[in-house]
């Protein structure tokens, strides 16, 4: 065996004994639902609140963070002169500890109590579509595991706010939310809006910065302050989203006009308002209103992103690139920001820069079809076909049902004249989509390319069919049934493209040429009148070229 071959298998040996350990360690990361649930619930707990007469009040959870410690929900305890913990079917005094009304995030001291602390997450590198399980005693009863997954998430200060279709009872609110390892990464709460059910989750980097941002001591969490959290953050949060769900855009912008008013160093009620307008179109308040939110917090990568929208929208192009730039420096790996660089590049005509944007947005996100097919164009735009048909073959393999991709495919092909390929591209395009009349306009110019005029001809008439005030498909479907020698239809055809555009020069020239081989000298002097009104330079050449021979 010669050196280069043993080093070549060792190096090999060695690939595979490395894939097949991380594979292991892969698998044994991943917990089932069952060994979540066994190794979270111990630290889970039942809070009890009472009135000034002992009498019961409600019911919630709650997580130890310590001995003698444990986090809730603010609300769980709202307006409660006195409260206990059940924890393994013992019942322990609790007061306040640290308060945070604005955040819903509480505190509660409990002496004697003994339960394992949760593992603290993190929701920065959680993902939508990211699997969660929520444990809590909905109702005060056993503890219950319901599992989901993130439905949304949204940047607050600190962390995500987190949206979940995990279940959530009452009862079940300031237990834990949990990621795949059984870290904590917020706590439920249970929110229902107008017929809409949806939990959310505050997130545990909440948790992490009470001690400095408690607002409330403990004799104060009578009934009197805890009405003051319905002009808590998380409340007006909490209604922003639910209208969002519901895309009542109306709706948000009076909210979070309320809202800014209520609280106007709030950077996420500028970032809704921001949303509000951008939804309805109206950019520059969307801009005003994206530009306060990143005043109160310059690293909000979202609303810098959405200003670039914003921007965007109104054609903005360079300011948009520079929105976009700053919330790629706050989050390097925002993939959304990247792919909407590179279409702000594009406008731009920058396409080196478009194409570096986008292969950002893949690197981070592979499986971005729409990324592939823009990268895939920009490569078009710079005539570097064979690389425009790469990307376009990897949004295909992503989504064969892109019938755009597909009419881009066939672009491409045609461009390099490999004529038979484009031919089978915009016919899956078209299979897509059989109403797609630029797929069958491009059907039909590559068949006529190739010389087969009657199929070129019914494309035409299928791109007609589709959009009958398509000049140039009336005028190229004429100059196909001229190179069959059926000059009356080339005539007919020609005519509907100057019907659709009075001044389509080239219509009324091949019209001329059409009427000359007809026979029709008359209508040649004609169209030979209307050139010279249209433009002279052509009306010399038809002169000299069809008129003079």
């Amino acid at each position: 065996m010669h050196t280069s071959e043993f080093h070549a298998k060792n190096r090999l040996l060695s690939f595979l004994i490395v894939g097949v350990v991380m594979l292991f360690a892969v698998a044994a990361q991943a917990k089932t639902a069952s060994e979540i649930f066994e190794a979270v619930s111990p630290s889970i707990v039942v809070v009890k609140t009472y009135d000034a007469k002992g009498k019961d009040m409600g019911i919630g959870s709650g997580v130890a963070l310590a001995d003698g410690l444990i986090v809730t929900n603010c609300h769980v305890i709202k307006g409660a002169v006195s409260m206990k913990v059940d924890y393994r079917k013992t019942e322990y005094p609790a007061t306040p500890r640290q308060t945070d009304w604005d955040r819903d995030v509480c505190t509660l001291v409990v002496k004697g109590l003994q339960a394992p602390p949760a593992t603290l997450g993190a929701t920065n590198r959680l993902k939508v579509g990211q699997q969660v399980y929520a444990v809590g005693a909905p109702q005060g009863l056993d503890l219950t595991l319901s599992n989901g997954i993130v439905s949304s998430l949204r940047p607050v200060d600190g962390g995500q706010y987190l949206q979940i279709t995990a279940p959530i009872s009452p009862g079940s609110s300031g237990g834990g939310l949990f990621d795949d390892e059984g870290r904590l990464i917020g706590l439920p709460t249970f929110y229902l809006a107008e017929g809409q059910q949806l939990n959310f989750a505050v997130p545990v980097e909440w948790i992490k910065e009470l001690p400095k941002r408690q607002t409330t001591s403990p004799q104060k969490t009578t009934q009197g302050t805890a009405q003051n959290s319905k002009s808590a953050t998380i409340d007006w949060l909490n209604k922003a989203i639910a209208l969002k769900e519901k895309k009542d855009w109306q709706g948000l912008q009076a909210h979070a006009l309320r809202w800014t008013k209520a609280m106007p160093k709030n950077s996420d009620a500028w970032f809704d308002l921001g949303n509000a307008y951008n939804e309805i179109k109206q950019y520059p308040k969307a801009i005003e209103a994206y530009q306060q939110a990143i005043r109160i917090n310059p690293e909000d990568a979202m609303a810098w992103h959405n200003l670039g929208i914003a921007y965007y929208g109104i054609k903005q192009y360079p300011k948009a690139i520079e929105a976009y730039q700053q919330a790629i420096r706050v989050n390097p790996e925002y993939a959304r920001a990247w792919y909407n660089l590179g279409c702000a590049y594009d406008k731009s005509g920058q396409y080196p820069k478009t194409i570096e944007a986008y292969q950002q947005a893949i690197r981070i996100n592979p499986e971005n079809a729409d990324a592939w097919n823009n990268l895939g164009n920009a490569y078009y735009g710079i005539k570097q076909y064979p690389k425009a048909i790469e990307a376009y073959q990897q949004a295909i393999r992503i989504n064969p049902e892109y019938a755009g991709v597909w009419n881009n495919l066939g672009n491409a092909y045609d461009d390099i004249k490999q004529y038979p390929k484009a031919i089978e591209a915009y016919q899956q395009a078209i299979r897509i989509n059989p109403e797609n009349a630029d797929a069958w306009y491009n059907l039909g110019s590559t068949y006529d390319k190739s010389g087969q005029y009657p199929k070129a001809i019914e494309a035409y008439q299928q791109a007609i069919r589709i959009n009958p005030e398509d000049a140039g498909a009336w005028n190229i479907l004429g100059d196909a049934y001229f190179q069959l020698g059926q000059y009356p239809k080339a005539i007919e055809a020609h005519q509907q493209a100057i019907r659709v555009n009075p001044g389509y020069v080239s219509a009324w020239f091949l019209l001329g040429i059409a009427y000359k081989l007809n026979g029709q000298t008359g209508k040649v002097m004609e169209v030979y009148k209307r050139l010279k009104i249209l433009d002279q330079d052509i009306a010399d050449k038809f002169f000299n070229k069809i008129v003079l021979p």
